[in-house]
């Protein structure tokens, strides 16, 4: 993570620590892997990501997305990419809903767990 995070600018790096504490918080089980450069949470699945506009494949101009694998399956769910993935921008820390994203996260976990229990039975 280290090497992730010193290219990032101050702006963007106080954003994604804020949203990584949350992110740990909710899933202290969760495996976090750099793919495509950016950081990943797992429970069996990947669960979220978090993606600042510095990386640029990301597609972001500006801010941090906080991303959800299986974004499609939330309740509250916005509008999916066409891999099912859905994704809040911020491009300032106060702009972050700490019990909004907790509770994204929850149900996100739930998702992750019965599409692995799920995946076993098939």
């Amino acid at each position: 993570m280290a090497d992730f995070s010193d290219s990032l600018p101050e702006d963007e790096l106080k954003i994604v620590n804020f949203l990584r504490e949350i992110v740990l918080k909710a899933m202290p089980e969760c495996a976090e892997k750099l793919a495509y450069n950016v950081p990943f949470y797992y429970l069996n699945y990947r669960v979220c990501y978090i993606w600042p506009a510095t990386i640029p494949w990301g597609g972001l101009e500006e801010g941090v997305a906080l991303g959800f694998c299986k974004g499609g399956l939330l309740s509250n769910a916005q509008k999916a990419d066409p891999k099912g993935m859905t994704k809040m921008i911020f491009t300032n820390i106060n702009q972050i809903n700490v019990k909004e994203i907790e509770q994204l996260l929850f149900e996100a976990i739930i998702i992750a767990k019965e599409s692995y229990e799920a995946k076993k039975r098939a």
